[in-house]
């Protein structure tokens, strides 16, 4: 079957030529690293959107998960939280809505000028009633649907399967699964008696993603819950099979990336994202977080941000915006600006880990530079966030320095008097 990984292989298709001119990388280079499943281009072909490269040479990505639940359903809040993002620097959004008209949400978000990616295991559960009942035919029914609406991306929990399950009962962790869609696999695999449809027949499910050039994440259904449960046996069978499955899916020309653990303490960050990249032959890795303390709810987007960037340093690749409201309520627009904003701030830091100029990232020697000069003008326009750094700046009147220093600014005496040395 004619795919983007195929097309790789024999020639640079006209989407990595737009995509290595938007990431100032060479066009030849990206392809062989698609092809080689190293960078994922997620752009499903029934509809038009910006591009975005997630992988090997290309900067770190942010994607920002939005919608509904069965306590709070309302689709406008929906789309003015994805505008949000979008307005905030995330690169792709994430329908996870499970109440209200789930194919109304969807269609609007799709809307949108950016990869999206869903959950497909939410809506079959909601067409169910309850996780037991789903059963083949209606999971990769749903999954179809998905593809046909026109999502770039869906995480499918393909590595939940009863191996992994057998390890969750054999070595027991305090908070079992917190994975919404793993938790939905191992009702489904108790209830029925039966294997993971999305393992048992992988194959049928590559064929589909293949026929619609849908990527495949691959999800973290045993990722710990809290950092307590991060040396657990359950999320290592789980990278086994991911790697593994993740060999299939590029051996049937689709493209793949692999979604990460959620809870890690920081020390442990590097040798998860090396054993991760090692398995899946350096698939693109997609990390919520890893969060790296679990006590400090309300600032959750902050642990991410810590764990997200020391992910990067190791090789991760894409972000995904953990809010304030995580662990604690349905995030509402504040709450995505806020968490976008700071998972922007995690994946710069990435940045200057993965750029050849490193910390010398022409930018950042630019700010240095104006803040010498205390040019505020030239500063804003550096900042990631200048329309907020510039509302702070003035909120005590427009002032030479910062009103922190006012007149006893060490940056500009010490500038002066190197001035008159050299006058």
């Amino acid at each position: 079957m004619h795919t983007l990984v195929r097309e790789c292989f024999t020639g640079i298709p006209e989407i990595v030529e737009s995509l290595a001119r938007k990431e100032g990388g060479n066009a030849r280079k990206l392809a062989s690293a698609v092809a080689r499943g190293r960078v994922v281009i997620p752009a499903n072909p029934a509809r038009e959107h910006r591009l975005c490269g997630i992988g090997e040479g290309c900067t770190v990505k942010v994607n920002v998960n939005i919608g509904t639940s069965g306590e709070r359903c309302d689709e406008s809040l929906e789309v003015a939280k994805a505008k949000t993002a979008l307005s905030n620097g995330a690169d792709t959004l994430m329908d996870l809505s499970t109440g209200g008209d789930l194919p109304s949400i969807r269609r609007k978000i799709l809307e949108m000028d950016v990869p999206v990616g869903t959950v497909p295991v939410y809506e079959a559960v909601r067409r169910a009633g309850n996780a037991a009942d789903v059963d083949s035919d209606l999971l990769f029914s749903v999954i179809r649907e998905h593809c046909r609406d026109g999502v770039d991306f869906l995480t499918l929990h393909c590595g939940v399967n009863k191996d992994a399950l057998a390890a969750l009962y054999s070595d027991p962790r305090i908070m079992s699964v917190v994975s919404r869609g793993g938790a939905f696999h191992v009702a489904m695999m108790s209830g029925r008696d039966e294997e993971n449809p999305l393992f048992s027949e992988f194959d049928y499910l590559m064929e589909i993603l293949a026929e619609y050039e849908v990527v495949a994440s691959l999800g973290d259904g045993m990722r710990p819950g809290c950092i307590q449960d991060a040396d657990r046996h359950a999320k290592t069978v789980e990278y086994l099979n991911l790697g593994r499955l993740a060999n299939r899916a590029l051996d049937a020309g689709v493209q793949r990336m692999i979604e990460g653990p959620g809870h890690l303490p920081i020390e442990q960050i590097g040798y998860n994202v090396r054993i991760i990249k090692e398995l899946s032959n350096d698939a693109p890795l997609y990390l919520l977080g890893p969060l790296v303390t679990d006590i400090a709810p309300g600032y959750d987007h902050v642990v991410s941000a810590i764990g997200g960037a020391v992910a990067c340093m190791h090789g991760a690749d894409f972000l995904c915006m953990v809010s304030p409201s995580e662990h604690l309520a349905l995030p509402l627009t504040d709450d995505i600006a806020e968490g976008t904003r700071v998972a922007r701030i995690a994946a710069h830091i990435g940045d200057l880990v993965r750029s050849p100029d490193g910390f010398r990232m022409p930018r950042e020697i630019r700010m240095a530079e104006a803040r010498k000069r205390l040019d505020w003008k030239e500063q804003f326009s550096l900042a990631l966030f200048g329309e907020y750094a510039q509302k702070i700046h003035e909120r005590d009147g427009e002032l030479d320095t910062c009103s922190m220093c006012g007149d006893l600014c060490a940056v500009k005496m010490v500038r002066e008097i190197f001035e008159k040395r050299e006058s």
